[in-house]
């Protein structure tokens, strides 16, 4: 649902978008929604064990590193999480609550929601009193704008690209690293607790915009480069100790935080250490035995589908599972700029050709994730899925070899598939739908942190990959534009328009609904184009996701967010109890 409208209708975002998530969300007490179908408790209003206690140690039990900390480059959950509640702050946050609460925003590191002017194309903000970083320093408005700045370097590329999109700034402009700094004719800082963005078109929602990483500080001096994701500076309630990428992060107090200053995050544990080398069936292993320290872990990543039955058919460990929608959606991308792929004719044949059940049963079946027909999901689309070609959810073999035929393919084709290694079962499933049409797959599979360097990588990337979108605040605006605006394909560090979709017709219309100023138009207009874009089908949509997370018996306030993707909000998370 697109937000951007003239300022007399920014103070209607907030309610527009509670109605557009809060139907979606079982914590926000509508019924049918995915906690129901799954089990999450309903304790306190879907928050599991309560209120957490102060003090003692989260672990979170995970996989994989995080593929970036640093806040300019953070743009996938959900190390987004991690960034934006734990390490540092942004002008403004979502509140930390389950269901409908959470969408709304709260001041962060800003006295306020911020001030448009202009007609929306110029907003001020003032920061708070008092905020330092993790060694005492005074953060200023001008550490701000330096890491929107770094979102233009091409050696820092991957993260949120909203300020390249929407701030007035001059083309070509590759960032601060060589000592080019923006003017005032796109960022102003008047003084040290003050920022102005100018923007070149209305964004009457920009207060939701910078809720992103892009618009936390990064002092200067502090700057590594490329190598900052290893130790970003702290603006937030901890900070790190140690971190041996691939294997272990250890968070401690960041006592230069002051809590007052933060209504958002609450900081509940000591100290919260991530262990990074495990296997998933192994975390879900040592959360349903629930042994030892154990009892104060969770998981960073979704309950394998091995383990569903066990959970679900057994009261006690149902208690301990949050899964929720996680407003996302999973696509088998075509790399559309090499052939085979280049073929709109034989794109659709594999809309037709996929096997949408077999790959739902492989993520775990009805439980966690629902069938996805389009490509913007339910959330986007007024709390309804639209179902946009009718086809039976197994596929329709027989239409899909027809559109083969008629592209040219009729004896078939081979193509390669990468994917990581914890959705090998996934990909097999693909593999198997596509080979009764003709299309014979080689799945390759690579550590989970290798595999947005191969696809987004123009030399490297294969003809079919597996992706995902979620909207980084409630609105289509931060969807369809994010992965199918062509002028935003990179040949490396390619993130969000995966398929390298790059069609005149889709960025016309995209550049038109950006420009309308009636909500409600630009709401049908984005449904429209959905279902352009599905005829031109430079990718599958497979699943509208739910996000299956185990915790230990020891925590408390654990539940989904309904921004983070269905992911726990570590900003209120701790334990029942410290011994």
């Amino acid at each position: 649902m697109n937000r951007r409208t003239h300022v007399a209708l920014a103070a209607t975002i907030a309610a527009t978008l509670t109605l557009g998530l809060g139907a979606c969300s079982s914590n926000g007490g509508s019924a049918g929604g995915a906690g129901d179908q799954a089990g999450v408790t309903t304790e306190g209003n879907g928050v599991i064990g309560g209120t957490p206690v102060k003090g003692g140690t989260l672990t979170i039990l995970s996989n994989q590193d995080f593929d970036q900390l640093d806040p300019a480059r953070n743009w996938t959950m959900p190390v987004m999480d991690v960034g934006v509640r734990m390490l540092y702050r942004t002008l403004t946050t979502f509140k930390a609550a389950p269901g409908a609460e959470g969408l709304k925003i709260e001041p962060d590191l800003a006295t306020d929601l911020g001030t448009p002017s202009d007609g929306a194309k110029t907003w001020t903000f003032h920061l708070k009193d008092g905020l330092k970083y993790e060694d005492g320093t005074p953060i200023v408005a001008d550490d701000v704008k330096y890491n929107v700045e770094r979102s233009f370097s091409p050696e820092l590329a991957g993260g949120p690209d909203y300020a390249v999109r929407y701030l007035n700034a001059p083309d070509g402009y590759q960032g601060p690293l060589k000592g080019e700094r923006l003017g005032k004719e796109a960022i102003e800082v008047p003084d040290a607790k003050t920022i102005v963005f100018h923007l070149k078109r209305p964004v009457a929602e920009f207060g939701y915009t910078v809720t992103l990483p892009t618009f936390s500080p990064v002092p200067k001096a502090k700057e590594t480069g490329a190598n900052y994701s290893n130790h970003p500076v702290s603006s937030g309630p901890y900070k790190i100790e140690e971190y041996d990428r691939g294997k272990r992060m250890v968070l401690v107090r960041n006592t230069s935080w002051d809590e007052k200053s933060d209504p958002v995050r609450k900081a509940y544990p000591d100290r919260i250490v991530v262990e990074q080398t495990l296997k998933g069936a192994g975390i879900a292993d040592r959360l349903i035995a629930d042994q030892g320290e154990d009892k104060n872990a969770i998981s960073y990543v979704d309950l394998v589908s091995a383990k569903v039955s066990e959970v679900l058919t057994n009261p006690d460990l149902k208690k301990r599972l949050i899964s929720e929608n996680s407003g996302c959606t999973s696509m088998l991308v075509m790399n559309t700029s090499k052939a085979p792929f280049d073929n709109p004719k034989l794109r659709l044949a594999l809309q037709y050709a996929v096997d949408k059940e077999a790959f739902a049963a492989a993520v775990g079946g009805p439980a966690f994730n629902d069938v996805a027909t389009t490509f913007l999901p339910p959330v986007l689309t007024a709390g309804a899925p639209i179902d946009h070609f009718m086809i039976k959810p197994a596929g329709d073999p027989e239409k899909a070899k027809s559109l083969m035929a008629e592209a040219g393919f009729a004896n078939g084709l081979q193509t390669e598939l990468v994917t990581s290694t914890g959705a090998k079962a996934q990909a097999e499933s693909i593999q198997a739908s596509l080979k009764k049409v003709g299309v014979e797959v080689t799945v390759t599979t690579v550590d989970p942190t290798a595999v947005n360097s191969i696809v987004g990588d123009k030399d490297k990337q294969p003809g079919l990959s597996m992706s995902g979108w979620c909207p980084d605040y409630p609105s289509a605006a931060t969807f369809l534009p994010m992965i199918f605006d062509g002028r935003s394909i990179k040949d490396k560090s390619n993130n969000g328009n995966n398929s390298r979709f790059n069609d005149p017709e889709t960025i016309a219309e995209l550049d038109r609904i950006a420009g309308l100023d009636d909500l409600q138009k630009a709401n049908t207009s984005w449904l429209a184009l959905d279902a352009k874009i599905m005829d031109k089908s430079p990718a599958v949509p497979l699943t509208w996701q739910k996000k299956p997370l185990l915790v230990g018996s020891n925590i408390a306030g654990a539940y989904a967010h309904p921004v983070w993707s269905g992911q726990i909000d570590y900003a209120a998370i701790g334990l029942k109890s410290v011994k």
